[in-house]
């Protein structure tokens, strides 16, 4: 490789980590924001999905902050409301009959 393309490739990998450390960071003020109105035990699930499911995590937060962000919010949410939340975050599974 030339001198040239590995500089470019250099420049192109370290934007790409920068780009995810502002996501990162953005997800962290996201979650700062709305653990503040999360039963400890919805804490506790938040914290298991985000293991098994980042994607789904992300959204989930993603829609309490708004909500708190925007009043809308009043009590902290239980784990049954953060249970229903995931739920309607689920892609729904289509059902196939198998007939013989």
């Amino acid at each position: 490789m030339h001198d040239n393309e590995l500089e470019a490739l250099k420049k192109k990998r370290l934007k790409e980590i920068k780009k995810q450390q502002q996501i990162k960071q953005q997800i962290e003020q996201i979650e700062q924001i709305a653990k503040q109105f999360m039963a400890r035990e919805a804490l506790e699930r938040y914290s298991n999905i985000k293991v098994a499911h980042p994607e789904i995590a992300i959204k989930a937060i993603t829609l309490i902050a708004n909500a708190a962000q925007t009043n809308q919010l009043s009590n902290k949410l239980t784990d049954e409301q953060f249970k229903r939340l995931l739920q309607q975050l689920q892609p729904k599974k289509e059902r196939f009959r198998v007939i013989k």
